[in-house]
């Protein structure tokens, strides 16, 4: 069965001095403060569609990795999974590097590096961001 997730932005004013307010809308759980500081210095507080991408795509990570393991009869104990999302001016996001850390007893470091890139191929948040160019993974199997 499909599934939608709704989120909703209100923005006041132009690019620059404007500002807006995202929410998520399907599970309520807030309303974040957006505007063009956070997305092009620094944050200060207020989130950015970026920091919003990067949220999706660690938790969707983790989600297909854990997964992908799984269905090789391994029992992941811990994954911590960073995204980070790089923002030009002019030029949109140019690169995405995802860290991934994790404890898999009985896994090879090859067999490890292995689910690792294909989760990174088959995470349907890797899928919908397909047009960045520079999308590495750094992946380490913890003892």
């Amino acid at each position: 069965m499909a599934t939608t997730r709704t989120a909703t932005t209100h923005w006041e004013g132009n690019l620059l001095q404007g500002k807006g307010t995202v929410a998520l809308e399907s599970s309520k759980i807030g309303t974040y403060d957006v505007n063009w500081p956070a997305r092009a210095e620094q944050p200060g507080g207020v989130t950015s569609p970026e920091e919003l991408i990067a949220a999706a795509h660690s938790s969707c990570y983790s989600m297909a990795f854990s997964h992908g393991l799984a269905g090789k009869g391994y029992t992941v104990e811990a994954l911590d999974t960073r995204a980070d999302v790089t923002f030009q001016p002019g030029e949109g996001i140019t690169g995405i590097v995802l860290t991934v850390k994790a404890r898999v007893p009985g896994l090879s470091e090859a067999d490890f590096q292995a689910a690792a890139e294909d989760a990174k191929k088959n995470c349907p948040v890797s899928q919908a961001l397909a047009g960045v160019k520079n999308l590495t993974l750094h992946a380490e199997l913890l003892g």
